[in-house]
């Protein structure tokens, strides 16, 4: 089984991808940018980033029942590991008890000038 899933909630996906798709075993979401899915807009500053991009990340797991709880891996990609603490002290709102796996890399440069994006594994 291979679901799609798409929440209004986040921004819609640009390109020949989509939000995240579910299969019977777990729920794969793509990398989320920090852009707001009302307005199109993306905050400033790597706090408020890492906000958005966790809520955009949020939107998609209840899109399809799921939660942060459920998250057993995630990929954060950083414009500059100079905001590794920053991301982190943020991040650490929504994880908060058995952690997922993660990894962290600095990139040369990300979509829209981002200064991060978020993706995530999910299983139940």
């Amino acid at each position: 089984m291979k679901k799609i899933i798409a929440s209004p909630l986040a921004p819609k996906a640009v390109g020949p991808y989509s939000q995240a798709v579910e299969t019977d075993a777990a729920l794969y979401v793509s990398g989320q940018l920090p852009v707001d899915g009302a307005t199109g807009t993306m905050p400033e500053g790597i706090e408020a980033q890492t906000r958005q991009s966790l809520a955009n990340l949020g939107h998609i797991l209840r899109e399809a029942g799921y939660d942060f709880a459920d998250v057993v891996k995630t990929t954060v990609l950083l414009a500059d590991i100079a905001d590794f603490g920053a991301m982190n002290a943020v991040y650490a709102e929504h994880f908060t008890a058995d952690m997922p796996a993660r990894v962290c890399y600095q990139v040369a440069a990300l979509p829209m000038g981002a200064r991060v994006e978020i993706d995530a594994v999910a299983v139940k």
